[in-house]
């Protein structure tokens, strides 16, 4: 071989970028740097190929899994040119009882298509729960009141959300076909990851190669028979269905290096996730951690299950600690959270909404029943998170239940609720307790991130939202006993707030996480400026098109009246 060239980072950017645009017919200038070459529909064949005529125009030997350590034309020409790339390091541990910020968020909820309108929800004591849309399942084929009858389901409603299957795969650099074969959950997960740091002010590309960490709380799949049924196997099905990948997908189009898992513990996957989470970033083993929920409802089999176990509420309606409750109403949707330790958070100058002081985990053991709940477990899930936080249990002024609206799983998580609350507590001052179920159904696997926004969002807002359906209390929980009380109507919420939430998993796994206000002056950041001051709405995205339908959503707020310098 003669002798090897000694060339320049931008000599060999020039020179990928060159015979890049002639084997993928595309001019140089649309290739981008920092994408990966698979993303161009460059495999392993061409890999080789290209390995082959770089190392004929280097003059020295290269190893044909080049492209695969370096997968991007500017990683590999700062490769080739003798730049050393900066390793990945472990973030210092925090100390075990750091409070842990949540510094963004994003959502989508049934009748809430994202945070703002998730608030307006909550706030206006409304009940989004509707009939099964057509687009979903046949509701009139496959309902009838009769538990008993095969193959049925005993409601005709749920929380649903429209417009599940739009998506733009080219933003994050996806084939339309890919698209096609990826469980909707992970579609949304990435489009969520994404709004949930801006909400955070954070650029998705600052954070990568970081240890930030990915805890996606997922339970079911339904998406993957529907594709097999429509258009067969293809060579992206198993990817693209794989509960794993919801969390292992995130990481990888962002360039996250932390911790990426899914976790499922059924209902209180999100919530676990959550705890997961905050104990990766006081360890260190995180650097920022991206907690997320998802549960989508695409077919009946699931519905007709439950229905036939006599879990659902025939009429539809979660009504939690009411005499009335029958069941509980399945929902869907996927929120986002972003976490942070709270003195780098209040270091960065962030926003935050709230903070999270501790939280804990159980396991019921060996119950009445595989599904039936422990309330000794469920007790000690709330000693344990409240000693975690260092905070007394009667201090608690909130507590963001359960709440699924069956007739003996409220008495029993409301009983071991006031067992632990109730010592020491006057009895003028009871804990104030509601259920997020009540207004968009129990969104099982996300449902414990649904509450954790919803508390954030109340601790933001300062105002506590009615609990939906609560007419004649339940009269197996003795509230005026247990120091308990449900809000029919929305109240402020004033001071510093404390407050926690359940999450209860069917087969035994308890969570349960404590929430603070931020320090006053986190609070203050948004509030130094002036709303009423002129100011500049950049805007930008990646086709025209989005640009254009971006431009068109401000527009319609600012029309309005509902955009302002201060959001």
């Amino acid at each position: 071989m003669k002798e090897s060239v000694i060339v320049t980072r931008e000599q060999i950017q020039h020179w990928l970028l060159e015979h890049l645009a002639v084997a993928l017919k595309l001019p140089a200038a649309q290739i981008d740097l920092h994408e990966p070459l698979a993303r161009y529909g460059i495999d392993s064949q061409r890999v080789v190929a290209l390995s082959g005529e770089l190392e004929r125009w280097l003059a020295r030997p290269l190893s044909p899994t080049l492209l695969f350590e370096y997968p991007t034309v500017a990683a590999l020409a700062s490769h080739l040119a003798g730049e050393k790339a900066a390793p990945v390091e472990l973030a210092a541990p925090t100390g075990s009882d750091e409070p842990i910020a949540i510094v963004g968020l994003a959502c989508r909820f049934p009748g809430a298509p994202d945070a703002r309108a998730y608030w307006d929800l909550l706030a206006g004591g409304r009940d989004a729960v509707r009939e099964v849309p057509g687009e979903r399942w046949d509701v009139d084929a496959y309902y009838d009141a009769d538990p008993a009858a095969p193959g049925k389901t005993t409601t005709r409603r749920g929380g649903f959300l429209d417009g599940v299957d739009q998506f733009d795969p080219y933003f994050f650099g996806i084939s339309p076909r890919e698209a096609l074969e990826m469980d909707p959950q992970q579609r949304m997960l990435l489009e969520l990851t994404w709004e949930a740091l801006e909400d955070a002010g954070t650029p998705a590309a600052s954070l990568a190669r970081s240890r930030t960490g990915v805890f996606v709380g997922i339970s079911h799949n339904e998406y993957a028979d529907l594709v097999r049924d429509a258009q067969g196997i293809g060579a992206q099905t198993g990817v693209g269905n794989a509960l794993s990948i919801a969390a292992n997908r995130t990481s990888y189009a962002f360039d996250f290096q932390g911790p990426s898992l899914a976790v499922d513990t059924a209902c209180s996957s999100s919530l676990v996730a959550t705890h997961l989470a905050c104990r990766s970033l006081r360890s260190g083993e995180s650097s920022l951690a991206i907690v997320a929920g998802a549960n989508l409802l695409l077919s009946p089999e699931i519905t007709i299950s439950f229905s036939r176990a006599g879990l659902m509420s025939p009429d539809g309606r979660c009504k939690a600690f009411d005499a009335r409750a029958n069941g509980y109403v399945r929902g869907e949707g996927v929120g986002v959270v972003v976490l942070k330790p709270l003195a780098r958070a209040q270091a960065d100058g962030d926003a935050i909404y709230a903070v999270i002081r501790g939280s804990a985990m159980t396991q019921d053991g060996r119950s009445n029943g595989l599904m039936a709940p422990n309330p000794a477990a469920q007790e000690a899930v709330i000693r344990g998170a409240c000693a975690d936080a260092r905070v007394a249990p009667a201090d608690l002024q909130y507590v963001e239940a359960h709440g699924t609206g069956t007739l003996l799983g409220d008495p029993i998580e409301l009983r071991a609720l006031g067992a632990v609350v109730s010592a020491e507590r006057p009895a003028d001052r009871p804990c104030t307790v509601g259920s997020v179920k009540t207004n968009i159904g129990h969104l099982e696997a996300a449902a414990g991130i649904a509450s954790l926004i919803k508390v954030a969002l109340m601790m933001r807002h300062g105002v506590i939202p009615p609990s939906l359906h609560f007419e004649r209390p339940n009269p197996d929980i003795p509230f005026e006993a247990l120091r308990l009380r449900v809000p029919t109507r929305a109240e402020a919420w004033t001071g510093e707030r404390l407050a926690s939430i359940s999450s209860f998993g069917f087969g035994g796994t308890n969570a349960h996480v404590v929430l603070a206000s931020p320090p006053p002056r986190a609070e203050a950041t948004r509030a130094t400026v002036d709303a009423d001051a002129p100011f500049v709405l950049p805007i930008s995205a990646r086709s025209e098109a989005a640009l254009r339908a971006l431009a068109a959503r401000y527009l319609d707020r600012l029309a309005a009246g509902d955009v302002s310098a201060a959001d």
